[in-house]
């Protein structure tokens, strides 16, 4: 199936109100918790690119990580193909686990180094009987040939390979149950640049041929607009904007938002003139052990208003599809 087949309606991936908490001790006798992931609702279409965009410390890969089932989440749901998946992974079925992948930042620790790459490509075969024994040998050849890759390279072991080539064994071994749906985390962001772009082209390729669905989950807002369908943008451990990638770059709504996209880097007047506004913050991220009452961007919001730090926010449609977590727009 084609991108351009896909009407984007159909809803893949929702989680309801998810929490992911860490306890982290007691202070004066009460327990304390990172709270990683506060509260996210978010919905996936089928055959879209979301961007998750945020700084370190937003809680991107922790939410990915949820979702996959590597982590319990404190509270919520996770709905995946009309199905709760809210349960860890070792309790999930074969089919969900076919059908939900992810390929993480670091292949370099994502990959056996005890393995040859015939030895991590045929596991996932074999676990999900893609392939019979016969058949395996032509089946890895595939995958390989899929990543641009020659078929020699089955012999090779990770620590033998560069970077790139790494992260188009982890893309390999994450396409060979032919799932719906991939998580990247930040898949990239480790690599030259011009590694970068040859895996971007060959993720977006594929995306096309075999109508797949990407969460992108990176804190690069210049290859969202490029590649995304829709950006989400996250602070804290919770999503503050989401909407259109189109509509979002040409009017973001959040301070936050603003704040980020004002930041990017440009080389001509031309492209400085496209920017929102310079957005001033002042002080640094709050810990997510102690997050501040209200919404949690005021203390750093040239905005804020008195409501803004006793009440939490809501997220409220500002425009049809354009979504913002703000009292300006409540």
């Amino acid at each position: 199936m084609s991108g351009d087949a896909l009407t984007l309606t159909e809803t893949i991936l929702e989680v309801q109100n998810l929490k992911t908490y860490f306890s982290v001790g007691k202070a004066e006798g009460k327990p304390l918790f990172v709270k990683a992931v506060d509260g996210v609702s978010l919905k996936v279409k089928r055959g879209e690119i979301m961007g998750l965009v945020g700084e370190s410390g937003s809680g991107k890969s922790t939410l990915a990580y949820t979702v996959m089932g590597m982590y319990p989440p404190t509270e919520g749901k996770i709905i995946f193909q009309g199905q709760d998946i809210s349960m860890p992974s070792a309790k999930r079925s074969l089919s969900i686990k076919k059908d939900l992948q992810i390929v993480f930042q670091d292949p370099g620790s994502s990959l056996n180094s005890r393995q040859n790459v015939r030895q991590i490509l045929e596991l996932p075969l074999r676990v999900h009987k893609i392939a019979s024994k016969n058949g395996l040998e032509e089946k890895i050849v595939q995958l390989l040939k899929m990543v641009e890759l020659p078929p020699n390279y089955m012999h090779k072991s990770p620590a033998s390979m560069g970077g790139g080539e790494r992260q188009m064994i982890s893309i390999a071994r994450a396409l060979a149950t032919d799932p719906q749906f991939v998580i990247l985390d930040e898949p990239t962001s480790a690599l030259d640049v011009s590694i970068q772009a040859k895996i971007i082209n060959m993720l977006l390729k594929l995306q096309e041929e075999k109508g797949l669905t990407y969460l992108f989950i990176t804190h690069d807002l210049s290859l969202m607009r490029n590649i995304a369908t829709r950006v989400a943008i996250m602070y804290l451990g919770k999503i503050c904007e989401t909407a259109p990638t189109e509509d979002f770059f040409q009017a973001p709504l959040h301070p936050y938002t603003r704040m980020l996209l004002s930041s990017i880097p440009v080389v001509s007047e031309e492209e400085e003139e496209l920017k929102p506004k310079k957005v001033v913050s002042t002080g640094e991220i709050p810990s997510p052990v102690n997050v501040p009452p209200g919404c949690s961007f005021h203390l750093r919001c040239p905005e804020k208003r008195e409501v803004c730090m006793e009440v939490d926010p809501e997220m409220v449609e500002a425009e049809p599809g354009h979504f913002v977590r703000c009292h300006l727009y409540g």
